[in-house]
C-alpha cells in the first residue's frame, strides 16, 4: 500500500457545497488499525501512518480524500458509517432541526482547523452529521468506484421524512440543478422489522460480485444479497468489525 502523510495534504481542493449534499463520510470503529486493513484492502484507500492512535485518520484514493475512520471513545456508541451533509452555517442549521422535531446527538463543535461538525437526528431517529467547512471541504473524490456515491434513508414514515428533509435541505433536493446524493426508502423487505430508521452509505463498485468476494475474504460479511433499486444493483455489507456499508454497481 502506498504511503500518503498527511503534511503532504495541508488542504484539500475546495469544492463547494450545497446545504444538504452529502459532503463527507466517516466509520465510528473499535479498531482503526483493522479498519484501515479491511478498507485498503475493499476499495485500495491509503493512510497516513503518522497518525495516533486516538485521532481519526482519513483515507485517500490516489491522493484525494474519500473518508474517515474514528476511533470509537464509548464502547456503548454503534460501529456505523454516518454521512456529513454540507452547511455554511452549522449552527444555524442545528436550530432548525430542532424547530423541526429532529434533535441534536452532539451540539456544534470545532474539528481544529478544518471545519465544524455536529451529530443530529430526525424526528425518527435516524442519525446524521452536519459539515460547515474550513480546511477540509468535503470529498476529494466522489462517484467512482472506490468512493461515495449514494446515501438512502431507509424510514418507516417517508411521509414524514420527505416533509422533514424537504423543508431542511430543500434546495439540494429540489433547487435549480439540483442532483442530489440521497434518497429515501420505506423500511421494509429486505431489512429486518426491528431495524431502526436509519441512512445506509453507498460505495461505488465496478464488479459487486467480485467487491462482495473481497469483503467476505476480508472478514467482513453479506448482511442482505444483491437486490434492485432505482439507482442501481445494490448489496448491503458489514465489515469485519460490524459496521454496515452498500456496495452500488450502476
Amino acid at each position: 500500500m502506498a504511503e500518503n502523510r498527511a503534511s503532504a495534504h495541508p488542504e484539500d481542493p475546495a469544492e463547494e457545497y450545497t446545504e444538504g449534499t452529502p459532503c463527507w463520510v466517516d466509520a465510528q470503529l473499535p479498531d482503526v488499525a483493522a479498519g484501515k486493513r479491511f478498507y485498503g484492502g475493499l476499495f485500495g484507500w491509503e493512510f497516513a501512518d503518522d497518525v495516533a492512535a486516538d485521532r481519526p485518520v482519513r483515507a485517500r484514493l490516489r491522493g484525494a480524500p474519500v473518508a474517515a475512520l474514528t476511533p470509537k471513545t464509548d464502547g456503548r456508541m454503534p460501529t456505523v458509517w454516518t454521512v456529513h451533509f454540507a452547511t455554511a452555517d452549522v449552527r444555524a442549521l442545528a436550530r432548525r432541526i430542532e424547530a423541526d422535531g429532529g434533535q441534536l446527538v452532539t451540539p456544534p463543535r470545532p474539528d481544529g482547523g478544518l471545519g465544524t461538525t455536529a451529530l443530529a437526528a430526525d424526528p425518527q431517529g435516524a442519525v446524521f452529521g452536519l459539515w460547515q467547512p474550513g480546511r477540509h471541504t468535503g470529498f476529494g473524490r466522489r462517484h467512482e468506484p472506490g468512493t461515495f456515491t449514494w446515501a438512502e434513508l431507509y424510514t418507516r414514515d417517508t411521509e414524514a421524512a420527505d416533509a422533514f428533509y424537504g423543508d431542511l435541505f430543500h434546495d439540494a433536493l429540489f433547487g435549480p440543478g439540483a442532483e442530489p446524493d440521497f434518497g429515501r426508502a420505506p423500511l421494509t423487505g429486505v431489512f429486518p422489522a426491528e431495524m431502526p430508521s436509519h441512512f445506509l452509505v453507498h460505495f461505488l463498485v465496478g464488479d459487486r460480485e467480485a467487491a462482495l468476494g473481497t469483503v467476505v475474504r476480508l472478514g467482513g460479511r453479506v448482511q442482505v444479497p444483491p437486490f434492485e433499486t432505482s439507482y442501481g444493483g445494490v448489496a448491503v455489507v458489514t465489515d469485519d468489525q460490524g459496521a454496515s456499508f452498500a456496495l452500488l454497481q450502476r
